[in-house]
């Protein structure tokens, strides 16, 4: 059983959440994540799924405001052991109703080329050219909430 929170920055959880994003997204392609980029985050909703038999972090994801209407999904992350279950879908659908809640309008992200589909199939489309970041090509995608 899986279930959603919302995780305080910089909370034992928080750090959890840090180390399970760059096991996931930045070890793989040789990044790093660095502390200057801890303080940026304080003030970003940061979003975790537990599996509730062992409390367990087994996914998250942070939101990031942009303005007033638009939000910024980032640095989605999954345990590999996880990955297929339905728990990136179940973090993004919490996402959206968290950031609804705080009274953004929309949401927009830069996803790898490689998730693009997954995006698409829960309703964002991709808006604007491909782009390059770091030697990462990404699509900039967007849902109306």
């Amino acid at each position: 059983m899986k279930k959603m929170i919302d995780i305080d920055f910089g909370s034992s959880r928080y750090d959890e959440l840090v180390e399970l994003r760059y096991k996931i997204l930045l070890e793989p392609l040789g990044l790093k994540f660095l502390d200057m980029h801890r303080t940026r985050e304080a003030g970003y909703l940061h979003i975790g799924c537990i599996e509730s038999l062992d409390d367990r972090l087994v996914g998250g994801l942070i939101l990031a405001p942009v303005n007033d209407e638009e939000i910024r999904m980032m640095q989605v992350a999954v345990d590999t052991k996880y990955q297929g279950e339905g728990v990136g879908r179940d973090l993004v659908h919490y996402a959206e109703k968290r950031a609804k809640e705080a009274g953004y309008s929309r949401l927009v992200m830069h996803a790898m080329l490689s998730v693009v589909n997954f995006y698409e199939r829960l309703g964002y489309r991709q808006e604007g050219e491909i782009f390059e970041d770091k030697g990462i090509t990404f699509a900039r995608m967007v849902k109306d909430l």
